[in-house]
């Protein structure tokens, strides 16, 4: 397992949007942006089952996310990796999330749906500026 240097922790704390790289059926790559941040060792991100990054990330657990410095553009972190495993209908990352992102719980539950966390472990890190 990969590390993330200390030095760019600071772009999960930070509620900047996370370029997350999943791989489609056909093998095109599929980018959204998503929250996330970085707790014990693994990158923790959080969508509703049934989305595409879901489906994605079930069927092929493998994952990149890039994290660009708002304040800085050259400074980024890049982490490749894989699932490692998927919590369901734990609303509490979402929660967490919403209040880093909004300063709120999360306001977009809808009926019946279903949330899903997504642990990644890095397993190569590019980290630059």
């Amino acid at each position: 397992m990969a590390q993330i240097p200390d030095a760019y922790k600071d772009l999960f704390d930070r509620p900047i949007l996370i370029a997350l790289a999943t791989v489609q059926p056909d093998g095109q790559p599929q980018v959204t942006p998503v929250w996330g941040d970085y707790a014990d060792g693994h990158i923790r991100i959080n969508t509703a089952a049934g989305r595409q990054k879901e489906r994605n990330l079930r069927e092929r657990p493998q994952a990149t996310v890039l994290v660009v410095d708002p304040d800085n553009g050259q400074r980024y972190i890049e982490v490749r990796g894989k699932v490692v495993q998927a919590i369901e209908d734990d609303p509490s990352l979402i929660n967490k999330l919403a209040h880093d992102y909004l300063g709120t719980d999360y306001p977009w539950f809808r009926e019946g749906e279903t949330r899903v966390t997504f642990l990644i472990e890095p397993e190569k890190v590019v980290a630059q500026g």
